[in-house]
């Protein structure tokens, strides 16, 4: 779900806590059964083709949704094309390492490792800006990698050794890692351009980089498969569009925090729709990811409602 939920500093429809968390919650189920689609199209095709289908059909609501909005001529312009295409490139990486991760996990556990965008954001930010977080947000970082170890218990100490659960996780943990990069990126390009424009060019660049891959081969889709795939970029951009709409009417600091609740679809598409037995140890990792998650989402809202001392 990852890298669909990158919409910053929309300009404002009107304050409305309770339709945004409405809206919120549409958006996410939208997301989330794109992603149950996803798990089972990664059965048959590669990855760079579904990112093509997810991303060219999204295409279609994206610019109903501008032309709705009378912002489709803003979203065709900008200053800093170059860094629209570093955006998309790094956006079309966490949408390949999100689908990796989708073919070898259940819905809930790849959902649940994209939890980790916030945590990985500030261990590159303890990194390279030298930042000295809070002793809350290090215990959510711990607390993150945690749940991780929880998730892959069985699997390290059982005499079967899943590899492939270990390349999901591994997808998991870098499209985190690439998705904070991604944000940093976005927040950067919000400073000179609209919102609109960020999400057209993603839509743009992510479906030609998809398209690309066609020079290493495609699969052959039969009616079935292409219809869900079809589907699944419809859910896509109608998802980025309700979420859009959801960050329009409410604090983003509100929906932060309700994005987690996209874990109780995920599981339920798991056990009801695609019938995965999810066993204790993951279903613990995963709620323990987001408890983690929520944490340092609670410590940066409260930190940044502190007041800043004057120099």
């Amino acid at each position: 779900m990852a890298g669909d939920m990158t919409t910053a500093h929309v300009s404002t429809r009107g304050a409305n806590p309770a339709a945004a968390l409405w809206l919120a919650t549409f958006a996410l189920l939208a997301l989330t059964a794109m992603n149950a689609i996803i798990h089972e199209g990664a059965k048959v095709a590669p990855v760079g083709q579904l990112v093509f289908w997810r991303s060219f059909v999204a295409l279609g609501p994206i610019l109903l949704f501008l032309a709705f909005r009378r912002e489709l001529g803003t979203a065709l312009r900008t200053n800093y094309p170059h860094k629209h295409l570093i955006r998309g490139v790094l956006g079309s990486g966490v949408m390949m390492f999100n689908f990796i991760a989708l073919a070898y996990l259940s819905v809930g556990l790849a959902q649940a490792i994209s939890y980790l965008t916030p945590i990985m954001s500030l261990c590159a930010a303890m990194v390279l800006l030298r930042e000295r977080p809070s002793w809350l947000i290090l215990g959510g970082v711990v607390l993150g990698l945690f749940g991780i170890l929880l998730m892959l218990f069985p699997t390290l100490i059982g005499t079967d050794f899943r590899q492939g659960m270990l390349i999901g996780v591994a997808a998991g943990l870098a499209m985190a890692a690439t998705n904070a990069l991604s944000r940093v990126q976005v927040k950067d390009l919000t400073r000179t351009d609209p919102p609109a424009s960020i999400a057209l060019s993603f839509a743009v660049v992510s479906s030609l980089v998809g398209f690309a891959t066609i020079l290493f081969g495609w699969a052959e889709l039969d009616s079935q498969i292409l219809m869900l795939l079809l589907v699944a970029g419809l859910l896509g951009g109608i998802g980025h569009v309700l979420m859009t709409e959801a960050v329009a009417r409410a604090p983003v600091s509100l929906l932060a925090g309700y994005e987690y609740t996209g874990i109780i679809w995920a599981f339920l598409f798991d056990v009801l729709l695609l019938g995965v037995v999810l066993d204790a140890w993951s279903v613990s990792g995963a709620l323990v990811v987001v408890g983690a998650a929520t944490l340092v989402a609670y410590e940066q809202r409260r930190l940044s409602r502190q007041p800043t001392s004057g120099v």
